[in-house]
């Protein structure tokens, strides 16, 4: 089986857009479900609300893989999850190091996810001389002194970053200075990196920051309609009442309707 360090993905090459990309993974996991329940095949309609896009959107990234559907029958599901999977380079093997196990590392270590998707956990790395040695999710955790001589032996172009933020960069610099790649890092920091290393971060806290926002804004909506309704309550209950024999603007009740009033003379 081929490794991450001989092959790149064709994405680029091929021009297919980073937003298309980023969506790529959501029709991926949507397809594997419809897969493991035998589904032969499936319409752009309920694909794209199991991906929770719109169905034009999702045509359109899949007319940069070149698949078009057929009409009146949908997208043939196992071929769409050979195709996709093979753009984002998932028909190979993908040696990943998780350096840091702490809580974080160890629950990545332990995610089963990864062997599903074409990445296998190549080793765990962590700074503290207790920990070399013992097993985690099955794996012996390995000392960072080794860093470089294990991404060199396993071909390791992926890298995980689960440290502190304190020394999240210097564990960044010596991943690239050693060939890796690419890096997800969950530190709590902004890494630097050359031209050719591509990182994503993941952060836990901003995602929960970004939902009490919304929160906020929902109750102070619920709150602004809540005062409304209090206000409009009371304003009607202190109206006084129209005179006796009129209606609204000085006008009375005629055997044909509202008539004007008749002012003196």
């Amino acid at each position: 089986m081929a490794t991450g360090r001989t092959h790149r993905p064709a994405t680029r090459s091929r021009g297919i857009p980073e937003a298309t990309v980023a969506r790529l993974p959501l029709y991926l996991r949507a397809l594997t479900a419809l897969s493991e329940r035998s589904v032969p095949t499936v319409s752009s309609e309920e694909l794209a609300a199991a991906a929770g896009v719109n169905s034009a959107k999702l045509r359109k990234d899949f007319s940069y893989l070149g698949s078009y559907g057929t009409r009146g029958v949908g997208y043939d599901v196992e071929y769409l999850v050979y195709q996709i999977s093979r753009e984002l380079g998932l028909t190979q093997d993908w040696p990943v190091v998780i350096v840091g196990i702490g809580n974080l590392g160890a629950a990545l270590a332990g995610y089963g996810g990864f062997a599903s998707r074409g990445f296998r956990v190549a080793a765990l790395i962590d700074a503290d001389p207790a920990m070399t040695g013992k097993p985690v999710a099955g794996i012996p955790v390995q000392h960072s002194d080794d860093l470089e001589k294990i991404i060199e032996e396993d071909g390791v172009s992926i890298g995980v970053i689960a440290t502190p933020a304190g020394v999240a960069q210097q564990v960044c610099d010596r991943l690239v200075a050693a060939g890796v790649t690419s890096i997800l890092n969950f530190a709590p920091t902004v890494l630097s990196v050359p031209d050719g290393v591509d990182v994503r971060k993941v952060d836990l806290s901003i995602e929960l920051q970004i939902l009490a926002f919304h929160e906020q804004r929902k109750a102070g909506e619920e709150s602004n309609a809540e005062a409304a309704a209090e206000a409009e309550t009371a304003a009607a209950a202190v109206a006084p009442p129209a005179p006796r024999g009129t209606t609204g603007g000085g006008s009375r009740k005629g055997p044909d309707g509202d008539v004007p009033a008749v002012m003196p003379a």
